[in-house]
């Protein structure tokens, strides 16, 4: 009986005991920040859920150098050979040392661990470390940047959220990116296609939400996986992101956010309005000339359509230096980009506005800013004329910013239209797919040299530069486009440092040859991701356009 009462007892305490776990449980689900069970870190994930960096539980390799069994010159050999990181002299240094414990490896993965423990050494010790884990390997590595061995954000959203990561109110939710893992897998594998067919020395591109400013994909390449130890110095060219770091003369891509001035400036109040482009346009010392002369007048669409230096520099020259500062400072182009990453650079505004320098400027050259400015502001080109600042943080409905108003309803109307037509008849044809209804501008730019460098250690940012002419040989080629044109829903940029022209490209490493048709591909795949479908009976309403056009398609040189 006795013993029949003691194990009720018993029974009823451990009972107890779990009725107690079991609603302690619930409250800690009900309060996630309040769990026991919480990460570290949070996890990075993308629009969908999808996860992009997760720390879980590792194990780092260490040795106590005092309680080794084995012989030192006989275990150094047998390291050397798993973890070749240290040298056999270098292990017999640390295994005959006065040191309690030395780490050898930090957070090694489950094999080398097995295979170090079956050396049967019992001096050998393994220390759970938590460890930060990038699933989808270099996929979006320059967003998502990295961590130190103590879990500290070092780049990318890593460390620029590191606050919201390891807040412990907050870190059991994930973080919700704004990235489209399916689109950014889509851009980096056209992107890299492209630049290994051009054997380019870069490329980088990226997807914007024209609507909300988030950033559906970036990429720069080359690229590097966070996961490794041998992660990427300052001075690494796989550190720069070159979305955000790289600050370039982006040519002819400006020219209709100068046409778009005009117009909302009402400097040109009729389309029809012609401009003499029959001869190079001599400026004092300097002359503006065009790639593909038309040696004649060309209308505002003709100019576009053609890309003309000669119109572009004299409609410029129409807005004065007071209208163009306005607008690209409106446009932010002055300013950082405007985006959650630390790592970032200052574009290059000219520190004298001379009237050559206005003129150029509209066309491109003279003003250095980095592909999101470019980005940004098309999608205020195209979006009725709001401009908003671009985000790696998805938004609800509510918190999507009201943004600054630059250009008119009309004006974004008539713009869209233009650049529609570029694709369908212009420099941006091979961008073109059927059903898409894809708009655009190419941009082909002689590189700035750089006589001196300077290069942030912690960031890779360059602060400091001196610019000193232009490389003949290198270009840098850029399509900025959006889509669908009778309501733009994405912009899309893709970029190519230094690409060399190919067979089918007949030696020419224009933007129309090299990058449009990548933003093609790149569109083509993603559209029905996105809701987009090919509709080959929907478009934009050029009808009062083509008119304007003195040459059919089939007959323009």
């Amino acid at each position: 009986m006795i013993l029949m009462l003691i194990f009720i007892i018993a029974t009823l305490f451990v009972g107890g005991r779990l009725v107690v776990l079991a609603v302690q449980s619930t409250r800690h689900a009900t309060h996630p920040a309040l769990s026991r069970y919480t990460p570290p870190r949070a996890d990075l994930v993308d629009r969908n859920g999808e996860v992009l960096a997760r720390t879980i539980n590792a194990l780092s390799i260490g040795v106590h150098p005092g309680k080794l069994l084995n012989a030192p010159e006989d275990l150094a050999p047998k390291l050397a050979a798993l973890m070749p990181e240290h040298s056999v002299a270098d292990y017999l240094t640390i295994l005959r040392s006065h040191e309690k414990f030395t780490y050898l490896r930090r957070r090694a993965s489950p094999d080398i661990i097995a295979r170090v423990n079956a050396l049967g050494e019992p001096a050998m010790d393994y220390v759970p470390e938590p460890q930060r884990l990038y699933p989808q390997m270099t996929l979006a590595a320059h967003v998502l940047g990295y961590t130190d061995f103590n879990g500290h954000g070092v780049t990318g959203m890593e460390r620029a959220q590191e606050h919201r990561l390891v807040d412990a109110a907050q870190r059991a939710e994930p973080l919700k990116l704004s990235l489209d893992t399916r689109v950014q897998g889509a851009l980096e594998s056209e992107l890299s296609a492209g630049m290994v067919k051009h054997k380019a020395k870069g490329a980088a591109g990226l997807v914007l939400d024209a609507n909300t400013g988030e950033i559906l994909a970036m990429v720069s390449l080359p690229v590097f996986n966070p996961n490794t130890s041998g992660l990427p110095k300052a001075d690494d060219p796989a550190r720069f992101n070159s979305v955000v770091q790289g600050v370039y003369e982006l040519g002819s891509t400006f020219k209709p956010l100068t046409f778009a001035n005009a117009i909302e400036t009402h400097t040109v109040t009729s389309l029809a309005k012609r401009f003499d482009a029959t001869a190079p346009l001599q400026i004092g010392r300097f002359t503006i000339h065009d790639d593909e002369p038309a040696n004649r007048w060309l209308n505002l669409p003709e100019a576009l359509v053609h890309s003309s230096n000669i119109v572009t520099a004299q409609i410029a020259d129409m807005l004065g230096e007071a209208k163009t500062k306005a607008m690209f400072t409106k446009l932010h182009f002055d300013t950082v980009p405007q985006i959650e990453l630390h790592e970032k650079a200052k574009p290059r505004w000219p520190g004298y506005w001379a009237r050559t320098s206005v003129m150029t400027v509209g066309y491109g050259h003279g003003m250095a800013v980095t592909p999101l400015h470019l980005a940004t502001a098309y999608a205020a080109l195209v979006n009725g004329g709001i401009w908003r600042p671009a985000t790696l943080l998805k938004l609800d409905a509510r918190d999507v910013p009201h943004g600054e108003r630059v250009f008119s309803t009309s004006t974004s109307l008539i713009m869209r239209k233009l650049l529609r037509l570029v694709v369908m008849q212009g420099t941006g044809e091979k961008a073109n797919v059927e059903g898409m209804r894809i708009g655009g501008k190419t941009g082909t730019a002689e590189k700035a040299l750089v006589a001196q460098r300077t290069v942030d250690p912690l960031t890779g940012k360059v602060v400091s530069s001196a610019r000193h002419g232009y490389n003949h040989h290198a270009n840098i080629s850029t399509f900025v486009s959006a889509f669908p044109m009778e309501n733009p829903r994405f912009i899309v940029l893709t970029m190519l440092d230094e690409p060399h022209g190919t067979a089918d490209t007949g030696g020419f490493s224009t933007a129309g040859q090299v990058s449009a048709p990548i933003a093609g591909r790149v569109i083509a795949r993603i559209g029905p991701m996105l809701g987009v479908m090919p509709d080959v009976g929907t478009d934009i309403d050029v009808a009062d356009l083509l008119p304007l056009l003195w040459k059919p398609k089939g007959e323009r040189r």
